[in-house]
């Protein structure tokens, strides 16, 4: 039996030594036994140790592979050792083992890596300072007890966001020092170290409170982002339990209010920028008129239950412009185009078809979320021809100020936009078929088509048709 004694519960170096000359010198997973220094083993001096500092060896592994070892060396398993070195057994005679994502070894791994990035996520998240001084006057300190041994990983991050200000963070296992010139680590520390609250932790709960809406409360969600193991940290956990009972009882209030009456100055910008009065003759000349008469349009009626209009976004002067159907619930409350779940589809599309979204414009052929209630869910409702006929102004002067040279149509509302008639997508994608401002139409399928398909070959191929359009439109557009 070969013994490692690593010097301490991270020395990702020594392990990285020593796992090289065990490998160099043959020794089988199964002959390594992995300690930190001070550990006690069971085969006392009768086992044959191994300092990694005495071991060389030249042995080349994948760096997908070492950029693993080096995150699954933070968990807290006891199995993390033996683990990477039984990854590193078989890459010898197995080259490509980590591209296995069903491998037993690999997916085991790749799960410690996982747990590892949420850990530090959770401590980027949850760390709460306290003003505390010393002899080199104001300081702040934590205290934080991450899932696994994250402290020294993420120290380069609090550094960056508060480099004015001197910190400490302690943790069971290391204590990150900031002196507003250079990170240093310390052992681990006791809470009893950590200073109780301050007088900002008051600040602190009130703007929480504030800023909690109890109509979109979701406990399980909350609980999932924020688990309870943290709360005892963080100095508005203990308003949690109460807003949470209240939450109902102030939804149902907010629901029993009466309506405020719009500012006037509003309700006469939305007037002019409207097209309720087309009599005026006045029409966009430039992109933050639209946005500014899509917030405030009235020309059907989907702005009552609509948090915002949604316009374009991108560039004046883009030689690609992308029309959807219409905002998603995330971007009715965001107020951008396609940043939901149907977005992130097309932002990757985009990327695999080489298009750089920063260059082109995207926009909608409905500028309001058109929705109905189920319970506290807003459900999207496909815009009939009428609703879209409304809406065309505004994307017939978006096509008119940014002047492109190819127009995408993505699904069959936006084909209607575009071409003012049903478009067969399937019959029509991949042409290119001429406008009526000399621009060029494709026609393609929604994003959030092939988030619905319900079989992954059928989903593969949709995609794979997708991006090909994405690639044909970006040419036509060169």
């Amino acid at each position: 039996m070969h013994v490692v004694r690593l010097a301490h519960e991270t020395d990702f170096d020594g392990w990285r030594q020593a796992a090289r000359g065990l490998r160099a010198r043959k020794v089988p997973p199964e002959a390594a036994l992995w300690t930190v220094d001070g550990e006690a083993t069971l085969f006392g001096n009768a086992a044959e140790p191994v300092q990694p500092t005495d071991i060389r060896a030249d042995f080349r592994v994948p760096k997908a592979f070492v950029d693993l070892a080096a995150r699954v060396i933070l968990h807290r398993s006891n199995e993390r050792f033996t683990l990477l070195y039984r990854l590193l057994w078989r890459l010898h005679d197995e080259r490509d083992l980590m591209h296995i994502a069903s491998d037993p070894d690999v997916a085991r791994a790749n799960h410690f890596a996982k747990e590892v990035s949420r850990a530090a996520h959770k401590m980027k998240a949850f760390v709460r300072f306290r003003l505390a001084a010393d002899e080199g006057g104001e300081a702040y300190v934590a205290w934080f007890e991450p899932a696994h041994r994250v402290a020294e990983a993420t120290a380069p991050f609090f550094a960056r966001r508060y480099a004015n200000m001197r910190f400490s963070i302690l943790t069971p296992d290391a204590c990150v020092h900031w002196d507003m010139v250079e990170l240093s680590f310390t052992a681990g520390a006791d809470p009893a170290d950590a200073p109780s609250e301050d007088a900002l932790e008051d600040y602190w709960r009130t703007y929480y409170a504030s800023i909690f809406n109890p109509a979109r409360l979701k406990v399980g969600a909350m609980q999932m982002e924020m688990p309870k193991r943290y709360w005892r940290n963080l100095p508005e956990a203990a308003l949690i339990p109460e807003l949470i009972a209240q939450a109902q009882g102030r939804t149902d209030t907010m629901v029993r209010q009466a309506p405020t009456e719009p500012n006037r100055r509003v309700v006469k910008t939305a007037v002019r920028n409207s097209r309720d009065a087309p009599w005026d003759g006045q029409a966009p000349t430039s992109l933050a008129e639209v946005a500014a008469g899509v917030d405030h349009c009235r020309r059907c009626d989907f702005w009552r239950d609509a948090t915002q209009g949604v316009p374009g976004e991108g560039p004046p002067g883009a030689r690609l412009l992308f029309v959807g159907e219409q905002p998603g619930d995330q971007e009715d409350l965001a107020g951008k185009p396609f940043i939901g779940p149907a977005g992130q589809v097309f932002d990757r599309a985009l990327a695999e078809a080489g298009v750089p979204r920063t260059e082109t414009y995207v926009t909608n052929a409905v500028k309001h979320f058109k929705h109905e209630l189920r319970g506290k869910r807003r459900i999207h409702k496909t815009p009939d021809a009428g609703e879209v006929a409304a809406c065309r102004w505004w994307l017939d002067a978006e096509r008119r100020i940014v002047r492109p040279r190819v127009v995408v149509a993505l699904g069959a509302t936006a084909g209607l936009a575009v071409f003012g008639k049903p478009t067969p997508i399937g019959k029509l994608r991949g042409q290119a078929l001429q406008l009526s401002d000399q621009a060029q139409g494709v026609v393609t399928y929604h994003p959030s088509y092939l988030l619905r398909l319900p079989d992954a070959a059928a989903k593969a191929e949709a995609y794979a048709m997708f991006v090909e359009d994405l690639r044909y439109a970006w040419a036509l557009a060169a």
